[in-house]
């Protein structure tokens, strides 16, 4: 128990065994003894490697009840493997939080996720990803205007939604995995509120798309999440309100506005119109050369969308405190704070020093 969480606070440290060993004023060998479970530690080199690695000595006895699989990454290839392995300790910190967080619940306060009735069986062309978007938002009840919080729209479906800070310098979009058979969508903290919200939306579209692709489609299911994630975001016959239904140019005032009503990029919302049959391939073509041409495909104009957080933990840690069903220090343990701190936040008391 303690070696493999050792292990896993080590990877997302980011640091080896002679790193970790030579802070610790101990040497490689019995730190790999340590991982291994040869050997255990004292209670005096708990804390010196609690402290190098930046972790609770709470955390290395916390029990190891979860069961985590498909992890699935969103430009994988890209990420070097010690960034790997630090996003998927941080998933794995923050959903051992959660797992415990609700076990002390006498019922789940979060609903069980379910799939939409009258999703199809199967999906044999491109076409009918707009309609399972519909569906999903009819099914919702989200109706046809913008999501204005998609984390708290997942979450409230039973989604698990874990906000990452782990990003290697913005190459971590996110991943897609089930812990304990409960769906789990990461997103990177860092990102626009656009990228993250297409994304979660993208994500969401494997989770309803899986195993319902017909021949050559299963091998497409990327662009098929991401023409999801668009439909979801921005329904096409709410884009055809905002822009009509054929148009020979547009502005680019329009898809900066259109990004800011829906929270959707300039480039998801030119994508849309030609999905949805309002401009011509010559079109967004023409517009596409002029985003490529101004740079904006890295990084679209003027003011950002601004990222979303998920509240629903921290949340869920006060109202499990006001009904007593642990303790002041068992909540600063599930929040990772020290509990001086802790009971600074809880009475709203400012961090800050007071001056004159």
């Amino acid at each position: 128990m303690i070696g493999e969480r050792l292990l896993r606070a080590r990877k997302a440290a980011g640091l080896g065994l002679r790193a970790v060993a030579a802070q610790a004023d101990l040497s490689h060998t019995t730190v790999s003894k340590f991982e291994k479970e040869l050997q255990k530690p004292s209670s005096a080199q708990l804390l010196k490697l609690a402290k190098v690695l930046g972790v609770r000595t709470e955390y290395f006895f916390r029990p190891h009840t979860l069961k985590i699989d498909g992890i699935e990454y969103r430009k994988k290839s890209t990420l070097p493997q010690k960034s790997l392995d630090k996003i998927q300790a941080d998933m794995f910190d923050q959903a051992e939080r959660w797992h415990e967080l609700l076990s002390l619940y006498p019922q789940s306060p979060i609903r069980p996720f379910a799939l939409p009735d009258g999703l199809p069986g199967r999906i044999s062309e491109a076409g009918q990803v707009e309609a399972v978007a519909e569906n999903v938002r009819t099914a919702w009840k989200l109706g046809v205007n913008c999501i204005p919080e998609l984390i708290d729209t997942l979450e409230a479906q039973g989604v698990m939604v874990i906000v990452s800070t782990i990003d290697n310098g913005h190459k971590f979009d996110g991943l897609a995995a089930a812990i304990n058979n409960i769906p789990v969508i990461v997103v990177g903290a860092n990102w626009t509120g656009d990228r993250q919200r297409f994304t979660l939306a993208h994500e969401l579209g494997h989770l309803l798309l899986k195993g319902r692709l017909e021949g050559g489609l299963a091998e497409d299911e990327e662009a098929l999440c991401n023409r999801f994630a668009g439909a979801f975001l921005l329904p096409k016959q709410t884009l055809v309100g905002h822009l009509g239904d054929n148009r020979q140019r547009l502005e680019i005032n329009e898809l900066y506005l259109l990004k800011h009503e829906f929270g959707l990029s300039m480039q998801g919302v030119l994508f849309r119109a030609l999905q949805t049959g309002i401009i011509a391939q010559t079109t967004f073509q023409g517009l596409y050369r002029q985003f490529s041409a101004n740079g904006w495909r890295t990084r679209e104009p003027k003011r950002q969308y601004p990222s979303e957080q998920t509240i629903l933990f921290k949340q869920l840690v006060y109202r499990a405190l006001a009904e007593d069903y642990f303790t002041e220090s068992k909540a600063a343990e599930l929040l990772g704070l020290p509990v001086v701190k802790f009971h600074q936040q809880r009475m709203l008391e400012s961090l800050e020093p007071v001056t004159h």
